[in-house]
C-alpha cells in the first residue's frame, strides 16, 4: 500500500494551503477594493499601502474564519427551507458574514454598503473555493473525505437502503492492462520498486492473479458484452458490416450498441450481471443494471436518470470537482504534447501521429471519465449497492498511441493505482463489506503499423487485389478507441465513428473494407450472403493469394463449399478447421498459439463473419501490424493482446480447477456470477434454488 505521511507532514501541508487561500483572499479584497467604489479599506483621509494591506489581510481572515464557523451553523438551521428560497439566502448570508468581518477590523478602516458586500463576497468565496480546490488537486486524502461527505449526504437523502448487510463486489475493468502488463508492474523483473504499489499488496497476500484467453475478437465490445451479459454469439470484430440491412455495426456506435445488448439479453433470456442492484459505470454496455452513468448503450435514452451523459452533470455540478478535474485536464494536454515532442525529438520508432485533438481526447480518458467514474463508484460504495463494474479506459487510450510498456503508459498505470487505492479506502467506510476484483477486458499488441511498414493499407490491398483502381493517398484509418467515442458522447456527437465509416455503404462502390486493430474484415455489398472461397476465385482470381502471401498478413479466414471454414498461410498452406487437417508447408495458425484454431473455428460459424476475415502477422516477440493507426493495437489474435488478466480475492472460490484455463467472455461472466452467489442470503435472493450453469469450456486446442 502507499507509504503514509508522518502526522507532522500532513499538518504543515494543511498550514500552507490555509495560508495560501488566506493571500488569495487578501489579494482579491485589495483588486476589488480598487475597482468597486462603494467597498473601501482605508478611512477618508487615506492610509498607507501597509495599513491597507494589513486591513485587507483582517477583513479576509476574519471572513474565511466566520465562514468556517458560523456556515455550518446556517446549513444545518436552515435545512427545513425549501431549496429555491435556500439558494436565494446564500447570497444574503454570505454578504452578511462579509459585512460582519469588514466591521471587525478593529480600527474600524473598511466599509461597504449591503449590496457590494454581496457581490464582494460571492467572489472572493469562488476565488478562495478555486484556490483551495488547486492545491488538493494532488491529494486523494481531502478528495476522498469530500467524496464521502457528497456521498454521505446523498445517501441521507435517499434514505436508509433495505436489505441483508451481505458482502457486496466492485469490478474495476483496467481496460487494456493485459497479464503480463500488471504482473511487470507488481513484481518489476528488475527487482525495482512496483509500479502498482496498491496491486501489488493485493497480489498474493489478500488476492490471486490469473490469466484468460479472449475470443479471437479482443477488444472492449466482444470482451465486456460477454462478461456482462453472458453471451458475445455473432461479434466478430470492433466494426463489421451486416449484408441483409446494409449497415456498419460499430461496438462503441450507441445505436449499435443498443442492438447488440437486445441481442445479448434475448439470446440468454436474462437482463445480464447486474440485474439486481447493480450499477454499471462507464461501460459500453449495461449489465442490467438499474443505476448507470457513462453507459453507451443507453446514451441515445431519455430521462434524467437514464441519460449516458447525466453522470457528467452530476459530477461537474460540483464547483469543486471541477475545478480539481479542469486544472488535471490542462496538465495532462501539456503532459502530452511534451511527450509527443521529446519521442520525435528522440527519433522513436515506431511511432504515430499524435497531433490534432489527441492531446484532448487523451485528457479525457485519463483525466475526465476517470473522474467521473471514480466518483461514480465511490457514491455506490457509499450507498451500499450490491455490485459495481465499472470501466477505465485510461491505459489503453494512452497505450494504443505510446506503445503498451511505453513510459507515457507505465505513468498512467502508476495514477491507476492511485485510483484503485481511493476505491479501496472508501468501501472502508461502506455500510456494508466489499470485494474488489479488478480484471481486463483484454491486453495490448506492440508493433509498427501495416501502412508503415509496407506503404499501403489493407483497403489499398484488397482493391489491388480486386483489380480496382487503388487511391493512393486513401483517409488514413484512425484509432476506434472508447476513449473518442466517449467524448463524442459527452459532446452530443455519438454516432460518428473513429474511422468515419459511412453507417450504410454504397453496394456499388466495392469492397467495405473495416479494421479492428490487427484484424481486417472484407465484404462485398453487391453479393448476397457469404460468399465462398470459389466464388471469390471466379471474381477476383488474385485476391486471395494477394493476401494470404502478403509478409504483413499472418492469415486470411474464407469459407470453401467443399471443406467449410478454411484459414490459407502463405505459400499454398491450408488449416481446414472442420476436419482439422493441414495442407501444405505448414499450419499457419501455429505462430499464434495453441488456443487459435478454436477461437477462428467459432467466430467463424457466427451468421455476420466478413467475406474475408484478414489477421496480420505476428514475429517471435509478439509485435503485429495494426491495420488501424496505432502501435499499441488489440482486436485479432497475436501477442499479449489475448491475455487479459483477474485479480481476485482469496475469500471468493478460485476461478478455475487446478490445471483449467479460462478461454473467453462468456466464461469469465460465468465465473464473476458464481462470486456474486457464493453468499447463501444473496445467492437465495438473487438466482433463487436455480444453480447457475457455466457455458460449456471450449476446448484450447482443435479436436
Amino acid at each position: 500500500m502507499r507509504r503514509r505521511l508522518p502526522p507532522w507532514r500532513t499538518l504543515g501541508a494543511g498550514l500552507l494551503r490555509v495560508c495560501a487561500v488566506w493571500a488569495v483572499g487578501t489579494l482579491t479584497m485589495l483588486v476589488l477594493a480598487a475597482v468597486l467604489p462603494d467597498f473601501r479599506l482605508q478611512s477618508a483621509d487615506g492610509d498607507s499601502a501597509t495599513r491597507i494591506g494589513i486591513t485587507a489581510a483582517i477583513g479576509a481572515g476574519a471572513f474565511g474564519l466566520l465562514g468556517a464557523l458560523v456556515w455550518p451553523v446556517l446549513v444545518r438551521a436552515l435545512l427545513l427551507v425549501p431549496a429555491a428560497v435556500l439558494g436565494a439566502l446564500v447570497f444574503f448570508l454570505n454578504g452578511s458574514l462579509l459585512w460582519l468581518a469588514i466591521n471587525l477590523i478593529p480600527y474600524g478602516r473598511g466599509s461597504t454598503d449591503p449590496t457590494t458586500a454581496v457581490v464582494v463576497a460571492a467572489v472572493m468565496s469562488a476565488t478562495s473555493s478555486a484556490t483551495s480546490t488547486f492545491l488538493t488537486v494532488r491529494d486523494d486524502g481531502a478528495y476522498r473525505r469530500r467524496l464521502s461527505r457528497l456521498a454521505y449526504r446523498r445517501r441521507r437523502r435517499e434514505g436508509p437502503r433495505r436489505g441483508p448487510v451481505t458482502p457486496g463486489i466492485v469490478f474495476l475493468q483496467l481496460d487494456g492492462v493485459g497479464h503480463a502488463v500488471l504482473r511487470d508492474a507488481v513484481e518489476p523483473p528488475d527487482g525495482s520498486e512496483p509500479l502498482m504499489p496498491t496491486v501489488a499488496a493485493m497480489c498474493g497476500s489478500t488476492h490471486r492473479l490469473s490469466r484468460w484467453r479472449t475470443d479471437w475478437s479482443s477488444q472492449t465490445g466482444a470482451s465486456q458484452l460477454g462478461i456482462l451479459h453472458g453471451s458475445n454469439e455473432d461479434v466478430p470484430a470492433f466494426r463489421w458490416y451486416e449484408k441483409e440491412t446494409g449497415e456498419v455495426m460499430v461496438s462503441n456506435r450507441p445505436s449499435s450498441a443498443v442492438e447488440l445488448q437486445r441481442r445479448a439479453v434475448a439470446r440468454t433470456g436474462d437482463r445480464g450481471l447486474l440485474a439486481l442492484d447493480g450499477a454499471s459505470r462507464g461501460n459500453l454496455f449495461s449489465g442490467g443494471a438499474a443505476q448507470v452513468a457513462l453507459v453507451l448503450s443507453i446514451a441515445a435514452r431519455r430521462g434524467k436518470e437514464t441519460r449516458s451523459r447525466a453522470g457528467y452533470f452530476a459530477y461537474f455540478s460540483d464547483p469543486a470537482n471541477a475545478t480539481r478535474t479542469v486544472v488535471s485536464f490542462v496538465a495532462e494536454v501539456f503532459r502530452e504534447l511534451a511527450q509527443a515532442t521529446r519521442s520525435r525529438l528522440r527519433r522513436e520508432a515506431p511511432r504515430v501521429s499524435r497531433g490534432g485533438l489527441y492531446p484532448f481526447l487523451r485528457a479525457f480518458a485519463t483525466v475526465v471519465e476517470r473522474d467521473v467514474v471514480v466518483t461514480a463508484v465511490l457514491g455506490d460504495l457509499l450507498s451500499g449497492r450490491t455490485a459495481v463494474y465499472a470501466d477505465l479506459v485510461a491505459y489503453d487510450e494512452v497505450a494504443h498511441h505510446s506503445g503498451p510498456r511505453s513510459r507515457d503508459a507505465r505513468q498512467v498505470l502508476r495514477r491507476l493505482d492511485r485510483s484503485i487505492a481511493l476505491i479501496a479506502k472508501v468501501a472502508e467506510r461502506s455500510p456494508r463489506p466489499y470485494r474488489l476484483v479488478l480484471l481486463s477486458d483484454h491486453g495490448q499488441s506492440f508493433g509498427e503499423t501495416f501502412e508503415s511498414a509496407y506503404g499501403l493499407t489493407l483497403e489499398e490491398l484488397v482493391r489491388a487485389g480486386c483489380g480496382l483502381p487503388v487511391r493512393r493517398r486513401a483517409r488514413r484509418t484512425v484509432s476506434g478507441s472508447e476513449a473518442r467515442t466517449a467524448a463524442r458522447t459527452a459532446l452530443h456527437r455519438p454516432e460518428e465513428d473513429g474511422q468515419e465509416v459511412p453507417r450504410k455503404p454504397p453496394r456499388s462502390a466495392g469492397p467495405v473494407v473495416l479494421c479492428s486493430g490487427n484484424l481486417g474484415l472484407v465484404s462485398f455489398p453487391d453479393v448476397p450472403g457469404r460468399m465462398t472461397r470459389e466464388q471469390l476465385g471466379m471474381r477476383s482470381p488474385a485476391l486471395l493469394r494477394a493476401l494470404a502471401d502478403h509478409p504483413g498478413v499472418g492469415f486470411v479466414l474464407v469459407r470453401s463449399e467443399r471443406h467449410g471454414p478454411v484459414v490459407l498461410g502463405a505459400g499454398g498452406s491450408e488449416h481446414r478447421l472442420a476436419t482439422g487437417e493441414v495442407v501444405g508447408p505448414g499450419d499457419p495458425l501455429a505462430p499464434f498459439g495453441p488456443g487459435a484454431a478454436a477461437a477462428v473455428r467459432r467466430t467463424a460459424g457466427f451468421p455476420h463473419v466478413a467475406d474475408v476475415m484478414v489477421n496480420s502477422a505476428v514475429d517471435g516477440s509478439g509485435a503485429v501490424h495494426a491495420f488501424e493507426e496505432q502501435i499499441g493495437s488489440h482486436g485479432g489474435l497475436g501477442g499479449e493482446q489475448s491475455e487479459p488478466f483477474l485479480l481476485s480475492p482469496l475469500t471468493l472460490s478460485p476461478p478455475t480447477e487446478d490445471g483449467d484455463e479460462l478461454v473467453g467472455a462468456e466464461r469469465i461472466h460465468a465465473v464473476l456470477r458464481r462470486w456474486l452467489s457464493e453468499s447463501a442470503a444473496y445467492a437465495g435472493e438473487l438466482w433463487g434454488a436455480t444453480a447457475v450453469r457455466e457455458p460449456e469450456k471450449r476446448t484450447a486446442r482443435p479436436s
